[in-house]
């Protein structure tokens, strides 16, 4: 096993195992985390969870109710709430976004997010913000680091180990230094497997190596002043047992630059202003991470994508505060290419070309009013102006523009009824510009090199309007919640394949569509040692254009749990279980994935345990898909045609998977 053994050792010199620290581990391993506040969902992730993510961030998500993970590979899976994907879904790292550069989400966001470099992911459900972005109908997932505060020079930190089936092993140490003027903020990150096996006994193309390095440096000259510099470098590889190619570089460098005052007077509470700069260079190929005796392939494209923002918060009365604020983006996304029969392809001596380009800015508001104890209003408004720019050659809309005006607002009531109890209704509006996935179609193409005329890049704007409703209840031995809601979309993106054209062809186009679902949890505390947990998850999605079933809809999905916990120690075990779903609409989905037919239920079991023998160390252990199922999910990859694996419908599961993790902590 593999390990970062100077860090190990500058931990433990500093007494990492020593006593009379304030750090008290949790050691409850997470299987469902539940919603704690009206349409937010927090979670921490450096703690122990099962199943055992893969070291990024859609793995990490999926442990949310309502959430699903389209599978291709070991990692780098889309993520998929309600039914909804890729640019649906707002991914936000510390306030910055990332966007991959593959045509074929080789690559989404969350390839780059090593969970464990960060100290809290919170999920906004539905529109009800508007202060993250536009274009966020299925919500936004915040990625966000706490920056440390110092009363005296100090130095702490956090390390963890882990090693599980398919050789699978992590390392993560993350350190914090500082006086309270200064401060330095690190963190560095491995995880590496090999190809694990379904429940069959049947080996997966889905090794995977990813490492990444994080450094903050910040300015606190008072409590109410903080100027931070960020640096970021991570890179990796990945098999994809789903299509022709690997994922041979992941590289991606970022450089950001954030600013925030408080208590600037009675009025103004704080402003913060933010910019930055990601770089995301890919690289996939069809002979490195596989064998291949014929044509060698290799693409290489990048997306460099740059923002800034600035925001206040004003408290207009003891009862109403509002958020202000403006945001601008641009990204351009740049392609090269090459094939040999006879050798390597050297792609690094060709020149970059771009194809598209993306401009946007846009200003929000978002207020919050106390009514009366217990009785508040939340609302917001946005606007953004957006525009993309084709410059590819040979398309019917080469060298054009197109520019759209997005608007999106929400109003939320909410309600504190005594005793622990919250209910609220909230109806939201969102518009989404099309993304360069699904302006990039190629409904003519004849074979996988066809440059064709026909274009999908004018395509109209997404719009979506949702209700939300929910109630909350945490007091006693009883923590539980119920959301639900029911969205119209209007000019919906459908995409779908085009098998009379080839097997290369795809469109997009619009269509007006409907869903709706709810999701639950409960947790209930038998005892003071015992707890029982429950969680629903239920979508459904319906093309009215078509009359059709939606493609991409997960089916019901519910989770049983129990857990007891000791003063030193806990157990749990966890029971998912999946029902079959028979509507699908084979052929149309996003740009992850389309439906590829009807599925069956399964039932999957797993249990953990974890030990805290001081309160700076945990033990944790478990043991997935225990009685080794062989299954896959409704929405995944179809398996490819790979020398030396067998090919399925879909990407089966992992079978039984044992793991073993051990934190530390350092204050």
């Amino acid at each position: 096993m593999k390990i970062l053994p100077a860090a190990i050792g500058l931990l433990l010199a500093h007494g990492a195992l020593a006593q009379g620290t304030d750090t008290v581990m949790d050691h409850v391993v997470v299987t469902a985390p539940a919603m704690a506040e009206a349409l937010v969902v927090t979670t921490d992730p450096k703690a122990a969870r099962q199943p055992i993510p893969a070291h990024d961030g859609a793995d990490l998500l999926k442990n949310i109710p309502g959430f699903s993970v389209i599978r291709k590979g070991g990692t780098d899976g889309d993520p998929v709430f309600r039914g909804m994907a890729a640019s649906r879904l707002g991914i936000l790292l510390d306030g910055e976004m990332v966007l991959g550069g593959c045509g074929m989400r080789m690559d989404p966001p969350t390839a780059y997010v090593f969970p464990e470099a960060y100290d809290k992911v919170t999920v906004l459900k539905g529109p009800q913000s508007v202060k993250y972005g536009p274009g966020n109908s299925a919500g936004v997932v915040l990625f966000e680091r706490q920056a440390p505060s110092f009363e005296t020079a100090t130095v702490k930190g956090d390390m963890s180990l882990l090693m599980g089936s398919a050789d699978r092993n992590d390392q993560v140490l993350t350190g914090q230094a500082g006086t309270p003027d200064f401060y330095a903020d690190v963190a560095a990150t491995r995880s590496d497997a090999n190809n694990y096996k379904d429940g069959a006994g049947n080996e997966v193309h889905s090794a995977y190596t990813r490492w990444s390095t994080n450094l903050a440096l910040g300015w606190t000259p008072d409590r109410d002043t903080r100027l931070e510099l960020s640096l970021a470098k991570s890179d990796g590889e990945a098999r994809y047992g789903d299509r022709s190619m690997d994922g041979v570089r992941f590289d991606r460098e970022n450089i950001g630059l954030k600013f925030e005052k408080s208590n600037i007077s009675p009025v103004l509470a704080k402003i913060e202003a933010q910019i930055y700069r990601n770089y995301v260079d890919h690289v996939m190929d069809n002979y490195s991470l596989r064998t291949n005796t014929g044509m060698k392939s290799v693409n290489n494209p990048d997306r460099e994508t740059r923002g800034g923002r600035l925001a206040a918060t004003l408290n207009l009365s003891d009862d109403t505060v509002l958020d202000v604020g403006t945001e601008v983006q641009s990204n351009e996304h740049t392609l090269r290419k090459a094939s040999s029969m006879t050798g390597i392809p050297n792609y690094e001596s060709l020149s970059r070309t771009a194809d598209m380009r993306f401009y946007s800015y846009g200003v929000f508001g978002e207020l919050q009013h106390m009514l009366a104890d217990g009785h508040r209003v939340i609302g917001g408004l946005r606007i953004d102006r957006s525009r993309a720019e084709d410059e590819r050659t040979g398309k019917t809309t080469s060298g054009t523009e197109e520019t759209d005006t997005l608007k999106a607002g929400f109003l939320r009531y909410e309600h504190d009824l005594g005793g622990g109890k919250t209910l609220y209704a909230g109806l939201g509006h969102s518009e989404r510009a099309a993304d360069y996935w699904e302006r990039n179609k190629n409904p003519a193409a004849t074979s996988m090199m066809m440059t064709g005329a026909a274009s999908t890049f004018d395509i109209k704007p997404e719009k979506t309007t949702q209700f939300d409703i929910g109630a909350l209840h945490n007091a006693g031995p009883v923590q539980a919640s119920v959301s639900a809601f029911f969205a119209k979309h209007s000019d919906y993106i459908l995409i779908e394949t085009l098998p009379a054209v080839s097997t290369w062809a795809s469109n997009a186009r619009n269509v007006d569509a409907t869903t709706w679902g709810a999701e639950a949890d409960l947790r209930y505390d038998f005892t003071s040692h015992w707890a029982g947990t429950a969680t629903l998850a239920w979508v459904r999605g319906e093309n009215d254009t078509d009359d059709t079933a939606l493609g991409q809809i997960p089916p019901l999905e519910g989770r049983l749990g129990i857990n007891y916990k000791a003063d030193t120690w806990s157990a749990g075990a966890l029971w998912r279980l999946v029902s079959g779903q028979d509507r699908v609409s084979v052929g149309t989905g996003n740009i992850v994935g389309q439906d590829i037919g009807e599925t069956g239920g399964f039932g999957v079991f797993s249990i953990n345990a974890s030990y805290t023998p001081n309160k700076r160390t945990l033990i944790s252990a478990g043991i997935d898909n225990l009685f080794d199922k062989t299954y896959a999910e409704h929405i995944s990859r179809s398996g490819a045609n790979i020398s030396g694996y067998d090919i399925t419908d879909r990407i089966n599961e992992p079978g039984r998977t044992l793991w073993l993790k051990l934190r530390l902590a350092l204050d």
